[in-house]
């Protein structure tokens, strides 16, 4: 070992044996510092043009507060503007995506729950290849199923109907669900079941009483991946709702945008607005977060 101290100084900070180094911490901490700015700071922009008063929204200011803020923008779109002879359907929106969205997931989470055990306790014909069909639906982008989405949907007259956009994200949020309960119902030992069965349990008692309490933090996951697949999509929602009415809040800021003119404070008080409950959201279910992401990835 070399007796020189700045050497010996070198391999302390930057190679320690036990433990992470100094400079191996402040590396760590400086990306994430710098990757929190970089996530943040267009949020912060929206709150900014979201307080912002009409006559300024095309200042170059940088401020995160600005001159002359105002929540008027706020009161427009939850209250309406009279003095443009424009009422507000903020809360229609918002209670048009939440009730499609509660019950795709919900339907989601059921169908799934039911898929996903027998995939993984049941040796059938066609299980491998069922499996491999479900991961290679979710490589196909949305936009290519479009069309035929709305040909059938057409066809069974669900146009213009809440069914018809819960059926749309109902086909696309359950094979991501059967993966991820899947893999975590793998983790579960057999024994348990085995267990039950032999003391007279049937087997929908087992799954009921022994498997989904064992599963809540997946199930959990599975339901949030839904809700939040469905709660910012536009596109489907585009293609399938066409009356002001049924819109979703994807849908319904975009009347925000006229032909000639956009109301970006509007737009962005809006997006603000949205966003609170999704937050409150992830804030509730991070106790289940962790251990839904990471049991579920131990065995495929």
């Amino acid at each position: 070992m070399s007796k020189n101290p700045l050497v010996r100084f070198f391999r302390w900070f930057f190679f320690r044996a036990r433990g992470d180094s100094p400079f191996k911490r402040l590396l760590i901490h400086f990306v994430l510092i710098v990757a929190c700015i970089i996530a943040v700071y267009p949020v912060l922009r929206v709150v900014t043009i979201s307080l912002r008063p009409n006559d300024t929204l095309l200042t170059t200011s940088l401020r995160i507060i600005p001159e002359n803020a105002t929540l008027d923008n706020y009161r427009k779109v939850l209250f309406g503007d009279p003095a443009n002879y424009r009422q507000s359907d903020f809360f229609l929106w918002v209670w048009n995506s939440f009730s499609i969205v509660m019950v795709t997931s919900i339907i989601s989470v059921i169908l799934a729950a039911v898929s996903a055990y027998a995939f993984s306790r049941f040796r059938f014909p066609g299980r491998s290849a069922g499996l491999i069909f479900l991961f290679t639906t979710q490589m196909i982008p949305a936009g290519m199923l479009l069309l035929p989405l709305f040909i059938m949907l057409a066809r069974l007259k669900m146009i213009n109907t809440s069914l018809g956009l819960i059926i749309a994200y109902s086909v696309s949020a359950v094979p991501l669900t059967i993966w991820t309960l899947k893999g975590y119902y793998d983790t579960i030992p057999v024994d348990l079941e085995e267990a039950a069965l032999i003391d007279g349990a049937s087997r929908m008692t087992v799954f009921t009483r022994i498997i989904l309490p064992l599963s809540s933090p997946a199930l959990a996951i599975a339901f949030l991946f839904s809700f939040m697949g469905g709660w910012s999509e536009y596109l489907v929602a585009r293609v399938v709702l066409q009356k002001n009415e049924l819109f979703t809040w994807p849908l319904g800021i975009f009347t925000f945008a006229q032909q000639f003119t956009v109301s970006w404070g509007q737009f962005a008080a809006a997006s603000v607005l949205i966003a609170i409950p999704v937050m409150a959201l992830f804030l509730y279910s991070s106790k289940w977060l962790i251990s839904g992401l990471t049991l579920g990835s131990v065995k495929g």
